[in-house]
């Protein structure tokens, strides 16, 4: 076979030029994201009616589409959240499931839910397709001298179609301003002055903005089209639309019992910017699959052309794009490669000394990364953070520094006896079992993270996933191209002594020091497992968390005031917190959302307001802040003095939307209490919210959604309407004018603009007035005053109800700051069992990041003893010893040692990084005992003792074990130390393998010699 390779030499330098050029083109079309998009295969349906109070809302809305959605294939959650005028219901399904495929299965679901609900003109719609990580645009239209509702009805019916247009958007989620609205203001005296009912005025102006087709005739030769046309088009053709017609033929118009006018529909919500007012803004979603930074160069090009139609003056803003944190991760990656790359072919000529050897061993980098790429392609893996950030270069080379290693050796013992092309080939079918058997224990011990389901799976599968395809590129490199890479360009003579000054170096410490260990073995051996001990005792007061908080270069602050407060209010509010947050240097600009938005993603009521802070570049900061978590701490202090009257939580944009889809909440930790009374919930929740506040290391501990607001109840006295002539229909139309009645539309220059009905402010501005408006009695003789057929009650209603499978629950949320999450919800779970009780029928259950945690590492335990299995099976095949393949899982323990005193002296707790760093490490552990016991049999064959043949190969092996822990652990050095933005993320991985490496590498080469001759000393 090596023979055949080294005749078609030609072909493989074909074939390698093939392969680069093919990774080049895979890259190019490569998904780029700044993390795994770990969001739950989700379906999101709205309904909303505004002005129906939560409570209704939860009974006549959410009730109803949560019955239908029940009982749907792949649905593993069923969710909702239900606030005054608008109900969301959140359907997960399971992970294989096809998305499409699940959002046909809802909407056939829609008409159902549709015929359960009572309540008319209600708007039933299912959200984008787009994930939590969807976001990938913000952006502000602005124009001087054009109104709120003017630049509203340009994003809606101008830019957001436009948009929407691209290949890759999902919809474009738009928010502040007003919608602008044909407004009929009914004055009630001139309704009663006429003797017209609100209900006649609902009735004509929708039978008045109508068409119909009558088919067509043949006049002549030809075919005419018949249409009747009594469409709307300007508020003067509303205003003379007739109400009532006398006999002698006197008309009541619109005009003459109200005000016709242009104003805003009831709204939601509001977005502010900069501490300078409100804002009109869109937010471009994502399709569920697509790469952001592809949609992302498409709307830029498209964005000058969308500009060209708007009106004179208006612009498109944009102030967040997903490719600046995407760059800024990528980046970091890219320069850990690099400098990884270099690391490893500077220890490799430090070691070999023969710099034409070193790079034809780190030829396989390139190559193998190439080809990752051309899988991550084809398997759809994206290039993010973690895919990329776990490949470590020296276990990439490691095979062929084998080969190389061998080669040396042979061309050193017996020089020009035996060709290059002979040496070549001899050296790699030397080492073709023992380094296959390598990397396929290598293999191995990623194959626990290839079993991770749910959260975990999403954000870390395609790392190993990554780092399989590049291993098993290296080995197929090292057997196919190193051996005639090696004929090629190392023809040069080996001198009889090629260790380098290096080697030489250590060498005059590690002889004696083998020497030492030899003749103190009991000590050395008892040391080392006390020290296995200390770490072992270490591992509990690590405390751990799921990942490390990724720093996104943006903050999210939500603030919540008293229920009650108006939308004018809060807005007045929200800017002075701008201008605040404005007053720090490293802040670029402050975005914020109030209340619900077009696309009810995230319902929040009108005293609830998500505040967007895009940070400045880090190199442009100030000397005052030198970390994030000071900045937040500093404007947190700020806040809370300036402005008290509100709650704050703080976040980051992708982070709280990650949080959100996975636990209903935007903190770090939700505590769902479950049960029926709403009074009892709210009092559990406030008993759970103080302990939890009182647990060292809690932040923003506080009800979502708590707290009431008052309502105004008007119950209709049926027997009361009966008596008077009133039916209920028309007190129910009276009170929906209060709000205002929405009509059909008018389409005006490719707008569709509404048409509200209701009556002036100035005469339902107090309950007194209110109980005196004036309801037409059927028979159309008299009025009655609304307060005779309705009991007004004053009343204080929840704001929002959240449920979960179909029952009722209160979520506590908070964040942890200052202590791992692990050992904070340790503490808090047995605070609350101490000190809460839970009376019967309820319920708490815990959610958030540290339920992942639990996950990854309950399914590593039941994998990892089968890997281990697996690779101890693989170990006795290749050694052939039971008790040699023993000893050398002994090295597991002594690196999981170093990995854990590195973490720590760092002061890192364990997170699943941690973890992936651990089953890394084991792989080079057990590849340098595998190298040590392979030469310990081959002297002992020569015919060496067991105890001159163990020192005898780990001063063969010292060198080769030397360069594949170096290489190893110096290629994880550059993400082990990296300041850069995304870094905080590889280091725990990159601290364990570094630090596991060094205890690993002592005792393979100290007191594994030693540990080996005296238990095959004892067997013999």
């Amino acid at each position: 076979m090596f023979d055949f390779f080294q005749r078609q030499r030609f072909f493989i330098f074909g074939l390698l030029v093939a392969l680069c050029v093919g990774g080049i083109v895979a890259v190019n079309g490569l998904p780029v994201e700044p993390v795994p998009d770990i969001s739950p295969r989700q379906v999101m349906v709205s309904a909303t009616v505004p002005g129906l109070a939560t409570e209704e809302v939860e009974k006549l809305l959410t009730f109803p589409m949560e019955v239908s959605f029940t009982g749907l294939p792949g649905v593993i959650d069923l969710r909702s959240v239900s606030r005054t005028g608008v109900a969301v219901v959140y359907l997960q399904f399971e992970d294989h499931t096809n998305i499409d495929f699940d959002r046909t299965l809802v909407a056939e679901r829609l008409t159902t839910a549709r015929d359960n609900i009572a309540v008319p003109h209600v708007s039933i719609q299912m959200g984008p397709r787009a994930t939590g990580m969807g976001e990938i645009m913000q952006f502000q239209l602005v124009g001087p001298g054009y109104s709120l509702m003017d630049l509203n009805r340009v994003l809606q019916w101008n830019v957001i179609p436009q948009l929407k247009l691209l290949p890759g958007v999902a919809d474009v989620n738009g928010n502040g301003g007003a919608e602008e609205t044909y407004q009929v203001v009914l004055d009630p005296v001139r309704l009663r002055a006429y003797n017209v009912s609100v209900p006649e005025v609902y009735s004509a102006m929708d039978a008045n903005n109508a068409s119909a087709g009558g088919g067509w005739i043949n006049h002549h030769a030809e075919q005419q089209v018949i249409i009747g046309r009594a469409l709307i088009n300007d508020l003067p053709s509303l205003g003379m639309i007739p109400v009532k017609m006398g006999k002698n033929g006197s008309v009541v118009r619109v005009k003459d019992v109200g005000r016709v006018v242009l104003g805003p529909r009831t709204r939601l919500g509001a977005a502010t910017r900069d501490g300078k007012g409100e804002a009109v803004i869109g937010v471009v979603l994502m399709q569920d699959g697509a790469s952001s930074n592809a949609v992302l160069s498409k709307i830029n090009k498209t964005l000058p052309q969308i500009q060209h139609s708007l009106p004179p003056g208006m612009k498109i803003v944009p102030y967040y794009e997903r490719s600046v944190l995407t760059e800024e991760t990528i980046s970091t990656v890219k320069e850990n490669l690099v400098i990884g790359a270099f690391l490893v072919l500077f220890v490799l000529i430090v070691v070999l000394g023969d710099w034409r050897a070193a790079l034809v061993i780190s030829s396989a980098i390139p190559v193998a990364l190439l080809c990752a790429f051309i899988g991550m392609r084809i398997f759809g893996v994206s290039a993010n953070l973690l895919s990329l950030g776990a490949i470590d270069f020296g276990m990439i080379v490691d095979s062929s520094l084998v080969i190389i290693e061998h080669f040396l050796t042979i061309r050193q013992v017996e020089g020009e006896q035996r060709s290059v092309k002979d040496a070549a080939v001899q050296s790699a079918r030397l080492v073709i079992r023992p380094v296959t058997f390598s990397i396929f224990v290598i293999i191995a011990v990623y194959l626990p993270i290839l079993s991770l389901q749910g959260i975990e799976g999403k954000m870390f599968r395609p790392m190993a996933e990554t780092v399989v395809m590049g291993l098993l590129t290296s080995l197929v490199y090292c057997f196919v191209c190193i051996p005639v890479l090696a004929t090629v360009f190392l023809r040069h003579p080996v001198s009889e002594d090629h260790e380098t000054r290096f080697i030489r170096f250590l060498r005059k410490y590690y002889d004696p020091a083998l020497l030492w260990t030899e003749q103190h073995s009991r000590t050395v051996i008892l040391g080392t497992t006390l020290l296995f001990i200390l770490s072992m005792g270490l591992t509990f007061r690590l405390g751990g968390e799921f990942v490390p908080t990724l720093e996104e270069g943006s903050l999210a602050v939500a603030a919540t005031r008293l229920p009650s407060a108006s939308l004018d209010t809060v807005i007045e509010g929200v800017t002075r917190e701008e201008k605040i947050i404005r007053s720090f240097p490293e802040v670029k600009t402050v975005v914020s959302n109030i209340g619900t938005a077009a696309i009810p993603t995230d319902p929040m009521g009108q005293n609830e307001a998500d505040s967007f802070i895009i940070l400045k570049p880090r190199s442009q900061w100030g000397s005052h802040h030198t970390t994030q978590s000071d900045l937040v701490r500093d404007m947190s202090a700020a806040l809370k003095e300036k402005v008290p009257s509100a709650s704050y939580e703080w976040s980051q944009p992708i982070q709280m939307r990650m949080d959100d889809l996975l636990s209903g909440v935007r903190t770090q930790l939700a505590i769902s209490i479950y049960g029926d009374d709403l009074d009892e919930l709210n009092g559990l929740a406030e008993q759970v919210s103080s302990v939890v506040n009182s647990v060292p290391g809690a932040a923003d501990v506080a009800l979502l959604g708590g707290g009431v607001m008052p309502f105004l109840h008007l119950d209709v006295d049926r027997d009361a309407a009966a008596r008077y002539g009133v039916a209920v229909s028309d007190i129910l139309d009276e009170i929906t004018a209060i709000g205002g009645y929405v009509g059909k539309s008018v389409i005006l220059n490719n707008s569709i603009i509404p048409v509200q009905v209701s009556l002036a402010h100035i005469s339902v501005n107090s309950i007194s007035k209110i109980e005196k408006l004036p309801i037409h009695r059927a028979d159309g003789h008299g009025w009655v005053p609304l307060g005779s057929v309705c009991k007004v009650v004053s009343v204080d209603g929840w704001t929002r109800i959240d449920r979960d499978r179909v029952h009722r629950r209160i979520i506590v949320q908070a964040n942890v700051r200052g202590r791992d999450v692990s050992s904070f919800v340790s503490q808090a779970q047995q605070a609350v069992q101490d000190k809460v009780k839970m009376p019967p029928g309820y319920q708490i259950v815990w959610a958030g990041q540290f339920q992942n945690l639990r996950s990854a590492v309950a399914r590593l335990l039941l994998v990892l003893p089968i890997a281990f299995a697996v690779i101890f099976a693989l170990l006795i095949a290749a050694l052939g010893s039971v008790k040699a393949s023993s000893l050398v899982f002994i090295n597991l323990p002594i690196a999981a040692t170093g990995g854990i005193l590195a973490l720590y002296v760092r002061g890192m707790p364990f997170s699943i990084a941690a973890g992936i760093g651990f089953i890394a490490l084991f792989g080079v552990a057990i590849l340098n005992g595998v190298v040590l016991v392979s030469q310990i049999r081959i002297f002992e064959k020569e015919g060496m003792n067991i105890r001159q043949a163990s020192l005898e190969a780990a001063k063969a092996r010292f060198r080769p074990v030397m360069a594949t822990a170096s290489v190893a652990s110096l290629g994880f050095f550059p993400m082990a130390f990296s300041g850069s933005m995304g870094a905080e993320v590889e280091k725990p991985l990159a601290t364990v393998v570094i630090g596991g490496l060094i205890t690993s590498t002592l005792l393979t080469l100290i007191v594994f010699p030693t540990l080996y001759a005296r238990v095959f000393k004892t067997v013999e």
